[in-house]
C-alpha cells in the first residue's frame, strides 16, 4: 500500500512553482523585471515576512517557508548551473576580443572596489581579515541579474551591455581563485596555519581541478558524441546535468566548492561542438533554480532588522552603489569610454552579487566574518540586487541612449563574437557548398547540424560548425540571429525550413533569409511565410541538366544562356501566380547580399588601391 501523502511535503515546490508560474509573469505583464518577482516572494514567504505570523495564524504555515534552509541545496544548484553558463561563455575567443576592458576595466574595478569597500570596513572597527574578505565579497557585480535586465531590455551588444559583461567577465575570472581560497580555508580548521595540514588541503585541491581538467579532455566530447548519436533530448539533458552535477560533487569532495566544478566543466565544453546545444538544454534548468535562488536572497532579507535600522541600511546601500558607480565611471573615461556609458554600466555593477553569499558563507562558518558583519554585508547585497531594475530605469533616464551610443573606439569596444556573420542550418552537402563559397569570398560564417558525426569531420577540417537541433530557433538565436547578416536554411525537412523561415523573419522583420525550397509550389510558400528569397532545388537542377545537354550536342553556349534565363524566368512567374499578394522579388535578396559583401569590401579595396 502506498504511504500516504502529506501536502507539506510538497510546500516549497508549490510556492516555487506558483512564483514561476503566477506571480513573474504578472511582473513581466506589469514590465517589471522577473528578477523583483522571484525577491518579491521570497520575502513575502520568508521568515522576516508572512512566515513570522505563522505561528498566530496557523493556516499561514501552509503557504510560508519559515526555514530557509530547507530550499538551499536547490538554491545552491542555481548557483552552480549559473557557472556551469558562465564557465560556457568565457571562451578564449571572447576573452581575447574584450581583453582591454576585461583584463583592464574589469582587474581594477574589482582591486580599487575591494579596496575601498575594505578599508571602510577597518575603520569600522572589523580585523584585517575580515575587512578583506568583505571588501572583495562586496565587489562582486551580480552576473544573473545584470545579463538578465540587459537580456530583457535586449542591450546586450549596447556600448553599456559591453562594458558591463567585460566586468563581469573579469569578476567571473576572479571567482576561481577567491573559491579555492576559501574552500582551501574551509578544508581545514581556523588555527591550521600555513603548515602541513595547510599545504596538504592546496595540493588535494590542486590535485582535484587537475584530475577534472584532464578527465573531462579525455571524456567529454566522446560522451557527447555518444549521446548525440541517439537523436534523444532526453539523453542529452541527461548528459549536461550529469556533467554539471557530478564535477560539482568531485570538487566538493576534495574541499572544493561545487560551483568551482561547474565552472571547469562549463570551461572545458565552451570550445567544443556541444556549446550552443547544452546552452539551450541547460537553460530551462538555470533559470528556475536561479529563481529558487533569488527566493532564498528575497528571504535572507531581514525586514526586522531594517526596520530597526531605518536610517543605516538604506545609507549604507547607496553609499555601496554610489561608491562603486563613482570607481567605474571613472574607469570608464579612463579607457575612453563616454561618461554616459560609465554611468549606465555603474548604475548595473554597483550593487552587490550572487557571489557575495557564495563567499561569505564559508568565511562565515569558519569564523573568518563575525555572523553580524556577515549578516549586514548580506542584507545590502540582497537590497541593492534587488534594485538593480530601478537603476537601469534610472540610468536610461539620466543618459539617454543616443549619449551612451557616441563614438567609441570599436578597438576599446569589439562585438564579443567578431563581427556579424552569415548563420548557414543545416551543413550537409548543400551547407558545405555554401560554406566553401562562403569561404572563397571571405565571408565569415557560422553553421550548425544534427549529424554530430558530420559535425566532429567538418570541426577537424576546422570549420565553424556547431552541433545542435537545426530545427530549434532558440539555438540558431544563440548564434547570434540579431547581428547576423544573413541566414541560410538548407535543410531538405520541409517542415522544418518552413518553421525556421517563418520564426526567424518574427524574430528579425530586416533579417535576409536564403531557402533551400524542394519545387515551385514549396518556394512560394516560404516566400509567404517570409523568406527573402527561395532557391527550388528540382528547377535549378534541371535547368542545369537542360544546360549541360544542350552544350553537348553543340549548341552555342550564348543561346543556351539565354534560353536558360527565359525558362528561370518563366518560373518565377509560376511561383508569383501560386504566391497572390506577396511582393516576389527573386534577385532581391541576391542583390541586397551582394551589395552588402561589396560594401564590406570597399575600405579593404580602397587600403590596396592606396598601396
Amino acid at each position: 500500500m502506498a504511504s500516504p501523502v502529506h501536502p507539506s511535503d510538497f510546500k516549497e515546490a508549490l510556492i516555487i512553482l506558483g512564483a514561476a508560474g503566477v506571480v513573474v509573469p504578472l511582473f513581466h505583464r506589469l514590465r517589471l523585471s522577473p528578477v523583483l518577482g522571484f525577491m518579491a516572494v521570497g520575502m513575502a514567504v520568508g521568515p522576516s515576512g508572512l512566515g513570522a505570523l505563522a505561528r498566530e495564524v496557523p493556516w499561514l504555515s501552509a503557504v510560508t517557508i519559515t526555514d530557509a534552509s530547507s530550499i538551499g541545496p536547490i538554491a545552491d544548484l542555481g548557483i552552480v548551473m549559473l557557472l556551469f553558463m558562465i564557465g560556457l561563455e568565457l571562451s578564449l575567443e571572447r576573452l581575447l576580443l574584450m581583453r582591454r576592458l576585461v583584463f583592464g576595466l574589469g582587474s581594477l574595478q574589482v582591486v580599487l572596489s575591494a579596496a575601498a569597500l575594505g578599508a571602510v570596513a577597518l575603520a569600522s572597527g572589523q580585523p584585517p581579515a575580515a575587512a578583506i574578505v568583505l571588501g572583495v565579497a562586496l565587489a562582486m557585480s551580480s552576473t544573473a541579474i545584470v545579463v538578465q535586465v540587459l537580456a530583457d531590455e535586449k542591450r546586450m551588444a549596447s556600448a553599456v551591455g559591453r562594458t558591463s559583461v567585460a566586468v563581469l567577465l573579469l569578476q567571473d575570472l576572479a571567482v576561481v581563485p577567491v573559491l579555492f581560497g576559501v574552500g582551501v580555508l574551509e578544508a581545514g580548521s581556523a588555527g591550521m596555519g600555513f603548515g602541513g595540514p595547510f599545504l596538504l588541503a592546496v595540493g588535494k585541491a590542486a590535485l582535484a581541478i587537475v584530475a577534472v581538467i584532464a578527465l573531462g579532455r579525455l571524456t567529454l566530447r566522446p560522451l557527447f558524441r555518444s549521446v548525440a548519436r541517439t537523436r534523444s533530448p532526453e539523453l542529452f539533458m541527461a548528459a549536461c546535468l550529469l556533467v554539471v552535477i557530478a564535477t560539482g560533487v568531485a570538487t566538493a569532495a576534495a574541499g572544493l566548492s561545487m560551483s568551482m566544478g561547474a565552472l571547469v566543466a562549463g570551461l572545458l565544453l565552451a570550445e567544443t561542438e556541444y556549446r550552443r546545444q547544452i546552452e539551450v538544454t541547460i537553460e530551462p534548468f538555470k533559470g528556475l533554480l536561479l529563481g529558487v535562488f533569488l527566493v532564498s536572497i528575497g528571504m535572507g532579507l531581514d525586514l526586522g532588522r531594517i526596520a530597526a535600522q531605518p536610517l543605516l541600511i538604506p545609507a549604507a546601500a547607496v553609499a555601496l552603489v554610489g561608491g562603486k558607480l563613482a570607481i567605474i565611471a571613472c574607469l570608464a573615461r579612463a579607457f575612453r569610454l563616454p561618461w554616459a556609458t560609465g554611468v549606465r554600466a555603474g548604475l548595473l555593477l554597483g550593487p552587490g552579487g550572487e557571489f557575495t553569499f557564495v563567499i561569505l558563507a564559508p568565511a562565515a562558518a569558519l569564523g573568518l566574518v563575525s555572523p553580524e558583519a556577515a549578516g549586514f554585508a548580506v542584507i545590502l547585497a540582497a537590497l541593492t540586487m534587488a534594485a538593480i531594475p530601478l537603476l537601469s530605469t534610472l540610468g536610461n533616464r539620466l543618459a539617454p541612449s543616443r549619449a551612451a551610443r557616441a563614438a567609441v573606439d570599436p578597438a576599446v569596444l569589439p562585438l564579443p563574437e567578431a563581427g556579424p556573420r552569415v548563420v548557414v542550418a543545416g551543413f550537409g552537402r548543400v551547407g558545405q557548398t555554401v560554406g566553401a563559397m562562403l569561404d572563397v569570398h571571405r565571408v565569415p560564417y557560422l553553421a550548425l547540424d544534427s549529424d554530430p558525426d558530420e559535425v566532429a569531420r567538418q570541426r577537424k577540417k576546422g570549420k565553424p560548425v556547431h552541433y545542435g537541433d537545426v530545427t530549434s530557433l532558440e539555438l540558431v538565436r544563440r548564434l547570434h540571429l540579431d547581428t547576423a547578416r544573413a541566414l541560410v536554411v538548407t535543410m531538405n525537412d520541409r517542415d522544418a525550413v518552413d518553421d525556421l523561415v517563418a520564426a526567424a523573419r518574427r524574430e528579425r522583420p530586416d533579417l535576409l533569409i536564403v531557402a533551400r525550397a524542394r519545387d515551385a509550389a514549396h518556394a512560394a510558400h516560404l516566400y509567404g511565410v517570409g523568406a527573402t528569397d527561395a532557391v527550388p532545388e528540382t528547377i535549378e537542377a534541371s535547368l542545369q541538366l537542360a544546360e549541360a545537354v544542350l552544350v553537348d550536342v553543340g549548341i552555342p553556349m550564348g543561346p543556351v544562356i539565354a534560353s536558360i534565363h527565359e525558362k528561370r524566368a518563366e518560373f518565377q512567374r509560376q511561383v508569383r501566380a501560386q504566391a497572390p499578394g506577396v511582393d516576389i522579388r527573386p534577385a532581391l535578396g541576391r542583390r541586397r547580399l551582394r551589395d552588402t559583401l561589396s560594401a564590406d569590401r570597399a575600405p579593404e579595396a580602397k587600403a590596396g588601391a592606396d598601396r
